[in-house]
């Protein structure tokens, strides 16, 4: 059994979903049982909401909130947000069996309240993950997202070419290919920098739509950072190799640092402009979290 998460923008709730769920008591009979399976965060229409499912994670554990009595937090990991929002119910149909069964539709709303988490089948969650990832998943966006089988080994390739609905019964494969994932990731960061180098300001793209500009996090996966574009930054292959080494990081507010002693005196040319802002996204709620950037500049403040 799957499960499903409603989130809300502005709840009051101490949420930080890639990372974690806060809720209240009520709740935590069933969010325990969904400890060590997946989930989908649906946003309902409340507080601005999308009223789609916006993605996936999994629940790895279920704690007491120390500072609020009768609060507790689901945290997850193996946080993956979907393409694009799947609508709650697109052309009138609903995704999850359960609403099907609502007599008059008008009655959903008032059916869920109270079930901000609530099991859903297996079934249920394979289609609509399937369908959060269609973009990814797509044979058209292959060679952009370096899913063409010049880049993919054969079991990844394998799962690409299933038809629809085998991939929905392989969905929880999907979700944990490596290569899947960074695909995901790198369309979502690539197209929120406008497939520009966040710090060069260059922007190459390819045959196929391919951008020279690559996706690198800032808190690495391997740390336990989310693959979210907050969580990323465009940058051209050779800055992209000196990122992940902390040879340089960025301020509070997005400048350049730079260790000088270490980068090659041949590369420093591509930091002329370091006291410039470097190349942020058009959408403000897509630049890199503060926290993440922290993260990145303790580890290159050790190197300086």
């Amino acid at each position: 059994m799957k499960g499903i998460f409603d989130t809300k923008r502005n709840s009051g709730y101490d949420d930080e979903i890639a990372v974690r769920y806060h809720f209240p008591k009520q709740y935590r009979a069933v969010a325990e049982t969904l400890v060590g399976d997946r989930i989908i965060y649906r946003e309902p229409q409340r507080n601005g909401g999308r009223r789609a499912y916006v993605a996936t994670a999994k629940v790895v554990a279920v704690e007491d909130d120390p500072s609020r009595p009768g609060y507790a937090y689901a945290v997850v990991a193996e946080y993956q947000e979907f393409d694009e929002p799947v609508p709650f119910s697109p052309d009138g149909r609903y995704w999850e069996t359960a609403l099907l069964l609502v007599a008059d539709p008008s009655r959903v709303g008032a059916f869920l309240q109270g079930k901000s988490i609530r099991t859903i089948p297996e079934s249920d969650f394979a289609a609509i993950v399937r369908a959060g990832l269609s973009l990814t998943l797509a044979a058209d966006n292959a060679i952009r997202l370096e899913l063409d089988p010049k880049h993919v080994d054969d079991r990844t390739q394998e799962l690409l070419d299933l038809p629809i609905q085998e991939q929905e019964r392989r969905i929880e494969q999907i979700l944990m290919n490596r290569k899947i994932r960074e695909a995901g990731f790198r369309r979502k960061v690539c197209d929120a920098y406008d497939n520009r180098c966040a710090i060069t300001g260059l922007r190459i793209v390819n045959g196929g739509g391919k951008s020279e500009a690559q996706a690198a996090h800032i808190w690495s996966v391997a740390e336990g950072g989310p693959d979210v574009v907050q969580n990323g930054i465009a940058l051209s292959a050779t800055v992209h190799w000196l990122f992940d080494r902390h040879l340089i990081s960025l301020t509070d507010d997005y400048r350049i640092l730079v260790s000088h002693n270490k980068v090659p005196s041949e590369l420093r040319t591509l930091f002329a402009k370091q006291m410039d802002r470097i190349h942020l996204p058009a959408d403000e709620r897509l630049w890199p979290h503060p926290a993440y950037v922290a993260r990145h500049r303790e580890k290159f403040s050790g190197i300086v």
